[in-house]
């Protein structure tokens, strides 16, 4: 029986939520056990991070086809033409009430769907974030500029149908290519970030900066990471892959010495916003998170929270010859995450949880504390 009442997935239409006929409790356990059986049973496992299993996902990725007039919002099928993903249960409230809005606006500014079979049109994606407090970021992914005075004359149209709206933008993306979005933004309201409200903190997120899907999980994550720093309280933080701050602002405190690496430009600026507004002592550098540790002292605890290839051998390996004697790791892979602790063998994994940030997929977040032991203690000796 499905967990979650979908006539997406029972009609056959979207199949993206592979795991939606299990039930979720035992969705959650497979995922525990799987993680458990691959990263090691000596790690002090904490009892996974729960998400609701509908209403949670706070970002609608829309591929846009049809027409202007009858535009679809979803997912592509292998010819070509859409899925309408309007009424999917995953996605939050408020981006329930926007997706039709933003339907009546592609209409209404004449945004041609782009026809990927045919390479012809413009509007490609519909990007859509919602934060905790009901606000929206609202972002139009363009093949050119060439409807950018329509949007911009209909604007006043969807600031009044759609108040929520408080940053909206045109992102370029002229190639033609599976890639979700461009390099270049251009921004159409005087308001350029979406506070993401999360643990009393007002993360500033702006458009083509990185936040979790699952904002209650997120808050978790950041929560748990918070207790395990604090029981060893280290003096000195890097946050390696910082992304908007979330964990090094999370972390920052009196006594602490907190630098997060972001090679995202974007993503710092956010990051030194929320730091400046916060009143939060913790530095931020744009910069490659896997080279910028070279030639530095190295501090008492580094979090790492890379993409799904891992952190990588050079990284690992500087981590295991430094003078680091914690690791927080935030992995969204166990598999690359158990390759990058086989070349950390002075690191032990002992505490460990999993945070199912995407219910009803085999997708898993995990967050564990690695901590540096003695040479008679490592792994495999």
């Amino acid at each position: 029986m499905n967990v979650l009442d979908c006539g997406l997935f029972d009609s056959g239409r979207c199949r993206s939520c592979t795991l939606l006929e299990t039930s979720y409790d035992v969705q959650l356990r497979d995922k525990h056990r799987q993680v458990v059986d691959l990263l090691g049973e000596g790690t002090l496992w904490e009892q996974p991070c729960a998400s609701a299993p509908e209403g949670f996902r706070n970002k609608a990725k829309m591929v846009v086809t049809g027409t202007a007039a009858q535009p679809t919002l979803g997912i592509l099928r292998p010819d070509g033409t859409g899925v309408d993903l309007r009424e999917c249960p995953l996605h939050t409230p408020g981006l329930h009430a926007a997706l039709p809005v933003l339907a009546g606006f592609v209409g209404l500014a004449d945004l041609t769907p782009y026809d990927v079979p045919a390479r012809r049109g413009e509007l490609k994606h519909l990007l859509v974030t919602a934060s905790p407090d009901g606000d929206l970021m609202v972002r139009f992914v363009l093949r050119s500029q060439e409807p950018l005075a329509r949007i911009r004359k209909h604007l006043p149209w969807l600031a009044e149908a759609l108040p929520q709206a408080r940053v909206v933008s045109v992102n370029l993306q002229p190639e033609h290519k599976a890639v979700l979005e461009g390099e270049r933004e251009i921004l159409l309201t005087g308001t350029a970030t979406l506070g993401m409200r999360i643990n009393g903190l007002d993360l500033h997120l702006r458009p083509q900066s990185f936040f979790q899907t699952n904002t209650d999980v997120a808050a978790g994550l950041y929560r748990q990471a918070t207790g395990w720093v604090d029981e060893v309280a280290p003096a000195s933080i890097w946050d390696l892959y910082c992304g908007v701050g979330g964990f090094a602002l999370h972390l920052a405190g009196p006594g602490r010495d907190v630098v997060g690496v972001e090679v995202s430009a974007e993503a710092v600026a956010s990051a030194e916003q929320t730091a400046a507004e916060a009143g939060v002592a913790a530095a931020f550098v744009a910069a490659d998170a896997t080279t910028w540790m070279h030639g530095r002292a190295a501090p008492d605890l580094v979090v790492v929270n890379p993409p799904r290839r891992g952190i990588g051998t050079d990284l690992a390996r500087w981590l295991e010859a430094s003078g680091v004697r914690h690791v927080v790791y935030s992995s969204c892979n166990p598999v690359t995450l158990a390759r990058d602790l086989a070349e950390m063998p002075s690191f032990t994994a002992t505490r460990g949880r999993l945070f199912d940030m995407f219910p009803h997929t085999t997708h898993a977040e995990v967050l564990v504390l690695l901590e540096r032991r003695g040479p008679d203690q490592r792994r495999g000796s």
